[in-house]
């Protein structure tokens, strides 16, 4: 084990890289370290991040620095209603002089894509994603392109009461590893940004701590963190319990399964520890989860359901 440390924690510095982020990431998202900590964890498992909440909020500033922070490259696009498919992926034009078609990349060919108000948009367009958030690459007139690498979608949601809004099929939720909600800043954190007078010209003047090769060599290591036997009857406790409970009207899925060792791996990884812990799986949980399982009674708190669930789990 204590080579398994040496091998997670220690290799180029990363451990000590991924907290100088975390640091410069709660100077801007002032009162949301455990929101942060969710997003880098998301990006750290090769997933993608789901932001459900109200305008004005920070869903937005999250994404920008976390991109800054991080080094990559990043491109934002504004969902509406009349949003093309091909306005995300790209398009073939006719090139007069070469008298052949030539393919202009869309916006999702960018390291972060922010999918600003993505319910704002048809179900035709949010299915655009599909392909690129599950197979990292994008299909156009035959011919089938990869994203570049890493390649990681922060999609922000308005709640589904607001008007024009179009609720995100089964499938398109599913592409998300992790849905979180930022809600009001706490008192001492609001009285911060009023006395800063905001805090937007600070993500502009953010440095990049890390870089997308160093974040793809962090991710190959999550693979490596180890999860013991025990760890994996947990984790099938875990998902018997949400197939089994009778206010939910499935379950979680293998494919999801898979996501919750993932996630539990890259929050191990965040905290220097060589294998995955009970503590990490409850960690990533309801942030996992909560989206994958719909409840039979659209007025039932699922919130609720997953702390219960957590509670009455026996650890292996």
């Amino acid at each position: 084990m204590t080579t398994a440390l040496s091998s997670v924690s220690t290799s180029d510095g990363h451990v000590a890289a991924l907290q100088a982020a975390l640091t410069q990431l709660d100077s801007v998202i002032l009162g949301k370290g455990g929101q942060v900590r969710l997003a880098l964890t998301c990006l750290l498992a090769r997933g993608h991040l789901l932001i459900e909440d109200q305008p004005g909020v920070g869903k937005t500033t999250l994404a920008q620095a976390l991109a800054r922070t991080c080094g990559l490259e990043f491109r934002r696009v504004q969902f509406t209603a009349d949003l093309l498919p091909a306005d995300l992926t790209g398009v073939s034009v006719w090139d007069a002089p070469a008298a052949a078609f030539r393919f202009v990349p869309g916006p999702v060919f960018s390291e972060m894509l922010l999918a600003d108000e993505i319910n704002r948009a048809t179900p035709r367009t949010q299915g655009a994603l599909l392909e690129a958030m599950e197979e990292r690459q994008v299909s156009e007139g035959g011919v089938t392109r990869a994203l570049p690498q890493p390649f990681f979608v922060i999609a922000t949601q308005n709640p589904a009461a607001f008007v024009g809004t179009s609720p995100l099929p089964e499938a398109q939720l599913d592409r998300f590893l992790m849905t979180v909600t930022l809600g009001y800043p706490d008192v001492r954190a609001e009285r911060q940004l009023l006395e800063t007078g905001g805090r937007s010209q600070s993500v502009r003047d953010l440095g990049a701590v890390l870089s997308a090769p160093a974040l793809l060599a962090m991710q190959a290591e999550v693979d490596r963190v180890h999860a013991a036997a025990p760890l994996l009857d947990y984790l099938q406790l875990l998902a018997r319990a949400t197939r089994e409970h009778p206010a939910l009207s499935a379950g979680l899925s293998p494919r999801a399964l898979l996501a919750l060792l993932a996630a539990a791996r890259a929050w191990a990884y965040l905290h220097g520890r060589p294998m995955v812990l009970p503590e990490d799986v409850q960690a990533v949980f309801p942030a996992l989860a909560a989206h994958r399982l719909p409840p039979r009674d659209p007025s039932v708190n699922v919130g609720a359901i997953l702390t219960a669930l957590l509670a009455d789990t026996p650890i292996p």
